[in-house]
């Protein structure tokens, strides 16, 4: 006969001592394991937020914050996560090579990118890099709890149309005919350095700090800009940071409903 969780059986018991909550049977060691997570995110108010909203799930547990590339290096370290949700955007740190150390360290450790920038953008990035899912900041925040039971199940995670693109890519990529011919114009030309490079152009950064942040030379940082001015038909440098900067505008804006969700 079970009992109700929370009572006990009066019957059963023995003197100076309470039955546990549980249902006969069931033991503390019976119920399954919590999902260990890492939150990452620059913005302490959207990853407390996060945070809160993966602790109030029944099957998870948050077991560090960081709020830079170099601390969640040190936490995953710390914790030892089953699990890394990560923003994109982590100041000057470059996440996408945080990814692909992070699962070259630990290859079981399962990566799912949230993220203002687009999803048609940054998706296969992330993906290649070793993440196993990507879910916009503008998402319902149930939409990360699922994600997160998907991927440890062994899937991956992406919005219908990003499956969609990527399915239309490859059939493209199998024609013989040679004559898809890419527009030059779009962010989606640019390589992960190039990326990276005018996101931290569009946050502020003036060369010679991008190159310092990054390890580099600033003639190194000079010739990935003429590259991205090149592969965006811009004209000068400016005009390469007002774009950029408005890029990264945007960006900030559509993370905006995303600390009202999370509360």
């Amino acid at each position: 006969m079970e009992t109700n969780l929370g009572t006990w059986d009066r019957g059963s018991e023995t003197e100076g001592q309470r039955l546990s909550p549980f249902r006969y049977g069931e033991s503390v060691a019976d119920q399954p394991a919590k999902i260990r997570i890492v939150v990452v995110d620059e913005q302490p108010l959207l990853r407390q937020g996060i945070s809160a909203y993966l602790d109030s799930q029944p099957d998870m547990m948050v077991c560090g914050e960081a709020g830079s590339v170099s601390d969640a290096r040190s936490k995953v370290a710390e914790c030892q996560p089953q699990f890394v949700v990560t923003a994109l955007r982590l100041g000057a740190g470059d996440s996408l090579k945080l990814i692909k150390e992070l699962k070259t360290q630990n290859p079981r450790l399962r990566i799912l990118v949230y993220s203002a920038f687009a999803e048609s953008i940054f998706a296969e990035r992330a993906m290649r890099a070793g993440a196993s899912g990507y879910v916009m900041k503008q998402a319902p925040s149930e939409k990360l709890a699922v994600a997160i039971r998907e991927i440890v199940k062994g899937g991956i995670y992406v919005s219908r149309e990003v499956a969609l693109s990527a399915f239309r890519k490859s059939l493209q990529r199998s024609r013989k005919s040679g004559h898809a011919v890419r527009s030059g114009t779009s962010l989606e030309e640019l390589s992960n350095r190039e990326m990276h490079i005018f996101q931290v152009l569009g946050s502020g950064l003036v060369t010679r700090q991008i190159a310092a942040s990054l390890g580099l030379s600033v003639k190194t940082i000079e010739s990935h800009r003429e590259n991205i001015k090149h592969k965006l038909h811009v004209g000068s440098s400016g005009e390469l940071r007002v774009r950029a900067v408005k890029w990264v505008k945007r960006s900030l804006s559509a993370e905006e409903p995303v600390f009202h969700k999370c509360r």
